[in-house]
Formats: structure tokens, C-alpha cells, sequence
């Protein structure tokens, strides 16, 4: 796991890697302010068709941007993941042009239908679970740790098993992808905290989505010549 993450970072300088990053970030960035903007105009429409004073509006309207930021900082993991699914099999073949050239000639181009789909799905599953788990977070809230441990676990779970598909998708059909699942689930997991973590830190959480790609491709290759 730590070879996978130097060098996953050694490779942060890669042309193609930065390329995807600055793609992948306007992107995400592009999809939550969008959704700010139409939570701001939502609210605007309900304060004048309710009839309520106009100088409501202001106010309404900035309650709901704060909202929408609220909303944005616990969603970033979520859509962050779902645009990288669309782009990871630039960052996969990065990495396997350095470090794996025999797998990368026998690999293949994830669609860009197939790619929407691993991150469409991805997201679906975080925002569910996670929405599904709210109450017992909020509940375990009063041992201090016990939301941090179950949010991790969770989370773990989740992103690992996303940024898996993300490179398995190349290598193997949906019937080779069910089977493959049932193996590697600790290294899997393993990555997915390291994921949720990168995601918690400030700075680092921007470049989460492209490192945890990046040492999925490194996991799934070392996995298949163990």
C-alpha cells in the first residue's frame, strides 16, 4: 500500500496526470456550483411565489447559498469520484505506460457510456448509504469517535470498491468484474481509507480522486502477479 502511494505521487508531475486533474476538478467544480446557483434561484422562486416581502429575498437567498455550500463540502467526495470515473482511464493508462506496459497492450478503452455509469453509480452509492447511515452517525455522535471510526469503515468500503472497477473495467467484462470482486476485498478496503482520508485534509482531499485511481492501478497489477 505504500509503494502504491509514492508512487502514485512520483507520478503527480506526469503531463497526461495533470491534464486529467485540472479537467477533473474544473468539472466537479463546474457541477457544484451549478447546483449552488440553482438552490440560490430555487429559493428566490419560492420567496415570490409565496408572496413574501422582496427584502426576504436577500436574506433567503443567502441562507440557501449556505446551504449550498454545506451541502457541497459533504457531497465533494461523492461527485468528485463520479467525474473521476469518467476520466480514470486517462490516469489508468498513465500509470501502466510507466509501470505496467505489458497489461496496457492488452487492455482496453473503458466507452465514455461505461465510464458515466462507474461514476454515476459510485456517487448513487455514496449518497445513499451514506443517507441510509445518517441517523446512526448522528446517534454514535456522543461517543466522540464512534461517527469517525463508522464513516471511515463505511467510506472505506465504498471508495475502494470504486477506484477498483475504475481500472479493473479495462482488464475484464462484468462477469470476470463479479468474480474479481470477491478477491483482494482487504487491499481494497485498505485503499478506500486511505482514500476517505486524503479526502478529509484540506488541499490534499483535490488531489484524492487522481492518487486513489493512480494506486488502484498499482494494487489491481501487483494483485494479479502475486
Amino acid at each position: 500500500m505504500l509503494s502504491a502511494f509514492l508512487l502514485s505521487l512520483g507520478q503527480l508531475g506526469d503531463r497526461k496526470i495533470i491534464g486529467v486533474f485540472l479537467k477533473s476538478l474544473a468539472v466537479t467544480v463546474l457541477l457544484i456550483a451549478l447546483f449552488g446557483a440553482g438552490l440560490w434561484y430555487g429559493a428566490q422562486q419560492a420567496v415570490a411565489a409565496l408572496g413574501w416581502s422582496p427584502s426576504l429575498a436577500g436574506l433567503v437567498g443567502t441562507i440557501a447559498l449556505l446551504i449550498a455550500f454545506a451541502l457541497a463540502w459533504l457531497l465533494f467526495r461523492a461527485v468528485a469520484v463520479a467525474v473521476m470515473g469518467v476520466f480514470a482511464d486517462e490516469v489508468v493508462i498513465a500509470v501502466e505506460r510507466k509501470h505496467y506496459p505489458a497489461a496496457l497492450a492488452s487492455a482496453r478503452d473503458v466507452s465514455l457510456a461505461r465510464g458515466i455509469a462507474l461514476g454515476l453509480r459510485s456517487a448513487g452509492r455514496a449518497i445513499l448509504v451514506n443517507l441510509a447511515l445518517a441517523p446512526v452517525y448522528i446517534m454514535l455522535l456522543v461517543t466522540g469517535v464512534g461517527t469517525a471510526l463508522l464513516f471511515f469503515l463505511v467510506n472505506g468500503w465504498l471508495l475502494g470498491n470504486d477506484f477498483g472497477a475504475m481500472v479493473a473495467a479495462r482488464h475484464m467484462d462484468d462477469a470476470m468484474m463479479r468474480d474479481w470482486r470477491k478477491t483482494g476485498a482487504v487491499d481494497r478496503f485498505a485503499l478506500g481509507v486511505a482514500g476517505t482520508a486524503l479526502f478529509m485534509v484540506p488541499i490534499l482531499n483535490l488531489f484524492a480522486p487522481i492518487i486513489g485511481a493512480a494506486m488502484a492501478t498499482h494494487l489491481f497489477h501487483k494483485g494479479r502477479t502475486a
